[in-house]
């Protein structure tokens, strides 16, 4: 369902409305205001509370195997091992602000699942060598997160965020995003969590630049770039973000990954673009075309840290934000308050 016409148009009004009549000058709150008034809008009223989830998709992807990354592939396991226990960062996070979460297990390479199991295979396939994924595997990643967030719809949760884990997601975002860049957009993949690693950058831009050249048609085709380039997370997220417009729920994007992710989303549907907020301007070279992409300034980001932990430690940051942003909105006096009150005081001085 898309989010359009004159219901919109009304809720759109209604949340402008109710943002001007805020006692404080209009538009000093910057883009808290404006996030608040997509999410109002999204929502076509004010929610009596907005509860808020974690959601974290983690793979691992096969393209490691072309020496893209300097880590060992089993971190993506033992961080997620992390996540489980709150220990990680974002899990720190979501723990400190009253926030649940999930890890949903897409596609890590262990025989057993890490948090939820919605396992499609032990990483994808090396996207140096062949095509990352089976159309019905990409079916299936875009699938499971379209299942969270309806399960979460269902839960009665309003507001949502993403997060990824997999070690060479920076990769395989990058290489999506130069397929679904304008031709000639160079310099997309950048250090990932090997900062100041110049060489290792240097190969991970010669392998996607090999693979745009090995699959000519995924150039401006975002279900075969994340098919074939792409990862399960990262498919996963885009079938989340399309599910979200469909239940009118606005999310936060995270870093570069989610980012990419977002591209895909919009492109396939573009409501989605009415209901994602982004979080945080991440270092990594390719974070403003993706949002360009989206229709997204650089401007439009609250949150300009120069994070690129990833797990979505921005996105949740964003939650709180909007959170503390709403209730401002449901508590503040309101400047129709304050002259009725200027009123009485007159009257009351006129009586003396």
């Amino acid at each position: 369902m898309e989010i359009t016409g004159k219901e919109t148009e009304s809720a759109a009004a209604q949340a402008a409305e109710r943002l001007r009549n805020l006692a404080k000058p209009p538009g000093s709150l910057g883009l808290l205001e404006a996030q608040a008034q997509q999410a109002l809008t999204a929502w076509g009223t004010v929610p009596a509370q907005v509860r808020a989830k974690h959601i974290i998709f983690a793979a691992d992807n096969g393209v490691v195997q072309a020496g893209v990354v300097a880590q060992l592939a089993a971190i993506t396991y033992m961080q997620c091992r992390h996540m489980l226990e709150g220990t990680s960062a974002v899990t720190c996070f979501c723990r400190a602000n009253g926030i649940p979460y999930e890890v949903v297990d897409v596609g890590i390479d262990s025989a057993d699942a890490v948090g939820m199991d919605r396992k499609i295979a032990r990483g994808t396939r090396n996207f140096a060598v062949e095509a990352a994924m089976t159309d019905e595997q990409y079916q299936q990643a875009l699938s499971v997160g379209a299942e969270r967030v309806e399960a979460a719809w269902k839960d009665g949760y309003n507001l949502l965020s993403f997060g990824e884990m997999g070690i060479g997601n920076t990769t395989t975002s990058a290489a999506v995003l130069t397929a679904l860049a304008p031709p000639g957009s160079d310099m997309l993949a950048g250090y990932g969590s090997a900062r100041g690693n110049y060489g290792l950058v240097l190969r991970k831009r010669r392998v996607i630049r090999q693979a745009l050249d090995q699959y000519p048609w995924i150039r401006q085709s975002p279900a075969e770039a994340l098919r074939c380039v792409g990862g399960f997370d990262l498919a996963a997220l885009c079938g989340a973000m399309m599910a979200c417009a469909k239940r009118h729920i606005p999310f936060y994007i995270d870093g570069f990954i989610t980012a990419v992710a977002l591209v895909c989303a919009v492109a396939m549907e573009p409501s989605v673009r009415q209901v994602a907020l982004p979080s945080h301007l991440s270092r990594e070279p390719g974070m403003a075309m993706a949002l360009r992409l989206c229709g997204i300034d650089e401007y439009d980001v609250p949150i300009q840290a120069g994070m690129s932990l990833g797990e979505g430690t921005g996105a949740v940051l964003g939650v709180v934000l909007l959170r503390t942003m709403m209730y401002a909105v449901t508590h503040m006096a309101t400047l129709d308050d304050i002259n009725a009150a200027a009123q009485r005081h007159e009257q009351e001085q006129q009586k003396e």
